[in-house]
Formats: C-alpha cells, sequence, structure tokens
C-alpha cells in the first residue's frame, strides 16, 4: 500500500511541479506547501477530515477550501488541493507535499535532511542546525521537519542513509535494555 500512496504521491507532485514552474511560482508554491504541512502537523482533526470515509469528497473538497482560503495559499495551490480533495485523494497530501519538495531539492541541488522532533523548532533552533548541517555537508541542505510526540525529546535526523538519533525515546530504550541485561545478567 504504501507503494502505491508513493506513485500516486508522484504523479501529482509531478503535476504541481509542472505548473508552478510553467508558472515561475516554484519557490511561492513551496512556501504554500510548508504553510500547509504545518497545518496538518498541528490539527490531528485535519488528518483526520482528510482520511475520513464517512465525509463525502465534495463536503471535504469544500472544508479544505476553507481552510486554504483561511492560510491565504496562492490560487494555484488553492485550487490544485481541490482536485486532490474532489478526486478523493486528500488523504495523501502529505506525501505529495514531500514528493514535490523532494523534487525541488534534486533539481537544484539540495540535499534533504529529514529531522523529527517531539515539538515544533524555535526559529533559532532550525537556524543553528541548518547552519550546522550545511557546515557538515558544504552544499545546499533543507530541513524536512516532522513532528513526533512518540519521541518524547530530542530529534533524530537522517541525511541519506545516515542517521542520527538523540531521540529521548531511544536513550529510555537504551536505558531498559542496559537495566534489564544487567538485571538478567546478575540472576545468573
Amino acid at each position: 500500500m504504501a507503494s502505491v500512496n508513493q506513485e500516486l504521491a508522484a504523479r501529482y507532485a509531478s503535476a504541481l511541479f509542472d505548473l508552478a514552474d510553467e508558472s515561475k511560482a516554484l519557490d511561492q508554491v513551496s512556501t504554500d506547501l510548508a504553510t500547509i504541512r504545518g497545518l496538518f502537523d498541528e490539527s490531528p482533526e485535519l488528518g483526520q477530515l482528510a482520511r475520513s470515509p464517512l465525509v463525502k469528497a465534495e463536503d471535504r473538497a469544500r472544508a479544505f477550501g476553507a481552510v486554504m482560503e483561511k492560510a491565504g495559499v496562492s490560487a494555484l495551490v488553492a485550487n490544485f488541493a481541490q482536485v486532490v480533495a474532489k478526486n478523493g485523494r486528500l488523504f495523501a497530501l502529505p506525501q505529495i507535499i514531500k514528493a514535490f519538495n523532494d523534487e525541488l531539492s534534486r533539481r537544484r541541488g539540495e540535499i534533504v535532511a529529514e529531522v523529527r522532533v517531539a515539538a515544533p523548532l524555535s526559529a533559532e533552533q532550525e537556524t543553528r542546525l541548518l547552519e550546522n548541517l550545511q557546515a557538515k555537508h558544504g552544499k545546499g541542505v533543507r530541513l524536512d521537519v516532522q513532528i513526533d510526540p512518540s519521541i518524547i525529546g530530542g530529534m533524530t535526523i537522517r541525511v541519506g542513509s545516515v542517521q542520527i538519533d538523540s531521540s529521548l525515546a531511544t536513550k529510555l530504550n537504551k536505558l531498559s535494555l542496559a537495566l534489564k541485561s544487567g538485571v538478567t545478567g546478575a540472576a545468573a
């Protein structure tokens, strides 16, 4: 199922990318998509609306249209989101946004750093993280920050195949394993 969603997201993202490129609006679309992504991160209810089989596609499109208007996104992105919603694909919008941004980064020669945090980063934290990653990798870096309360605190960063995990959840799991093996070893 994941590969089907990825293929679907890639097709929609490619269409949006072509429209944005043709309109010379790649940066604006990227900014608008970041706004939408933020809305999904801040509102679990929006994600539930996007996935609910109980809400008709037309009603979902109407509700999401109101959200887009309130968010102040460009007409191009608002219209695109309406097409996605009317086609019953609103559930894939976060993956579409990721696919769009990945393609934009690829064409710009940037690398993508996938960052998972328990709570949103401040502007200062995000800037420092970006500067550190750019200094380490020597090229443009785009942060793809995802909110994941399950990591409790800290963060995980993945750049390509390299992952740095300084999450509190991982540290607690390691401590738990160490305590269990110490208890087991002491009992033997």
